[in-house]
């Protein structure tokens, strides 16, 4: 594990984006939490939606390939901040370079990717993690997407869930508000629903349960 953390770090882009990380102690910060999680819950399938240089799914990955039940990491991003996540060729060439060839990319939206056979054939997620676009929308959107392919013991995270930022990451001319916390507010009300939330850094929060209703969860903001 320690020599992962060290390749892992190597690349200054893998210690940005607020998850607490730390080169000097190798400390994944938040990351710990995505590895355990994986390492506790043993699926076969995970799901992360967004990374900027793949911090999240090659931790979530080095879990479940550590694990005896071979769990595979789906990682669905657009690659619309920048061209990082492309080329095909390249994407999987980063996470084997990684020692993490366990993940299988999608380059779509979750709006697209609900629209492909690989989504309709999808089930059993143990564990989830949003971190796409960081409206309330969209965190409801994904969120949504999913939640009748979790299985009964899945945990379904959310990043930055505290932050309360302007996001210049797809350009000068299109910044916008990160609003996720008001999606988790709104799940926090929801009867069903567990909330567990790390303040460290931007915010994890985990959610865990089905909603009773869907009512409150799909009102307007």
């Amino acid at each position: 594990m320690e020599e992962f953390i060290r390749k892992l770090f190597d690349d200054p882009e893998m210690l940005r984006m607020g998850h607490a990380q730390r080169k000097e102690d190798l400390n994944l910060g938040l990351g710990g939490i995505y590895y355990s999680l994986g390492r506790l819950l043993r699926p076969a399938r995970a799901v992360c939606i967004g990374s900027w240089r793949g911090f999240v799914p090659a931790v979530m990955a080095k879990s479940l390939l550590d694990n005896a039940e071979g769990g595979e990491l789906w990682f669905i991003d657009p690659s619309l901040a920048d061209d990082f996540w492309a080329v095909p060729e390249k994407v999987a060439g980063h996470f084997e370079k990684l020692g993490v060839p366990n993940v299988r990319h999608f380059k779509y939206t979750t709006q697209d990717f609900v629209k492909t056979e690989e989504y309709g054939s999808l089930g059993d997620i143990g564990l989830l993690m949003i971190d796409g676009y960081h409206s309330a929308e969209q965190a409801r959107y994904d969120y949504l997407a999913f939640l009748d392919k979790l299985n009964e013991h899945a945990i379904v995270m959310f990043h930055d869930s505290t932050s309360r930022l302007s996001s210049p990451i797809y350009g000068k001319d299109r910044v916008y508000e990160h609003t996720v916390f008001r999606f988790v507010e709104r799940l926090s009300q929801t009867p069903g629903l567990e909330l567990f939330t790390f303040p460290q850094d931007r915010g994890l929060t985990m959610v865990r349960g089905r909603p009773d209703s869907l009512d409150r969860i799909n009102a307007e903001f």
